[in-house]
């Protein structure tokens, strides 16, 4: 695949990652007044006290004077990646809030809402961070923090999160600004899960008699590097050839097919990997 391709398709994975944002935040979310942080929670704050202006304008503005704010502080080598994010968030909520205004929650539970929603949110999210983007906000005010502040950049989108949550029950109730608090931890953990499992290997070990015939399956076959290193058995004490490769899960399921063909009586150790850099997987960069 060459750059061009490899860059669009990028942006329709972000913009599908967007979409689904979007969807957490104005259908779950928002018509709770639960504030997940970020500039969609301060939007939310400040349409409560200033309501003639939409939520999704109320981002489009921010996220303007956020960027003019990050390129005179921060510098121009923010990605474009990140403005296209950011706008493209905006502009989708304002067109849900133009298209099918929510009025009121779906269901009334607040609870059940807020997981659907975090769930959704924080899928598009992990999406989005997969495809080295961001949607902007809390992590350009991070980024100021760090620079002057010298706070580390976690620390300073968790500020950043917690100042919203307050505003949020301060606009909204205690309640409401509990809830907040929970959303923004909730998103976390949804998006590194979800970081993860798009990024998830398996690294595989494989002993056995019939190595060279499985190395080369691993080679011709399926297209991908092993390393093959000995080792000294603590039984039989005989030196053993180890054969180690890293795999997506369909190319696991093929190897442990061909080592049940080819030889039954293997040794097959097998690890989850959550990230792997280099040739054939994610660029280190």
């Amino acid at each position: 695949m060459n750059k061009v391709a490899k860059e669009f398709k990028d942006y329709i994975i972000i913009t599908f990652g967007v979409i689904l944002v979007a969807i957490g935040l104005y259908f779950f979310l928002m018509p709770n007044n639960i504030a997940a942080g970020g500039v969609n929670g301060l939007a939310m704050v400040i349409n409560h006290y200033v309501p003639f202006m939409p939520v999704g304008s109320w981002m489009f503005i921010m996220n303007i004077i956020l960027f003019i704010v990050a390129f005179l502080i921060i510098g121009s080598s923010f990605g474009a990646r990140t403005i296209y994010t950011s706008f493209l968030l905006s502009g989708v909520i304002w067109i849900f809030e133009w298209i099918y205004p929510v009025t009121k929650p779906f269901t009334g539970d607040v609870l059940l809402e807020l997981f659907f929603g975090i769930f959704i949110q924080g899928a598009g999210m992990g999406i989005i961070f997969n495809k080295n983007a961001s949607t902007g906000g809390t992590d350009i005010i991070a980024k100021i923090l760090n620079k002057y502040f010298h706070i580390n950049l976690g620390r300073g989108v968790l500020i950043s999160d917690l100042t919203v949550t307050v505003l949020a029950g301060i606009a909204f109730g205690f309640q409401q600004g509990l809830y907040a608090l929970m959303s923004v931890t909730l998103n976390g953990l949804v998006i590194d899960r979800m970081i993860d499992g798009l990024n998830a290997c398996k690294e595989v070990r494989i002993i056995s008699t019939k190595n060279e015939i499985i190395e080369q399956f691993i080679l011709q076959k399926l297209g991908r590097g092993a390393t093959t290193y000995y080792a000294k058995g603590a039984f039989t004490k005989n030196e053993i050839e180890v054969l180690c490769t890293v795999v997506g899960t369909k190319e696991f399921i093929k190897i442990k097919n061909f080592i049940k063909e080819v030889d039954p009586d293997a040794f097959v150790n097998v690890t989850e990997v959550f990230e792997t850099l280099g040739d054939g997987f994610k660029d280190i960069a």
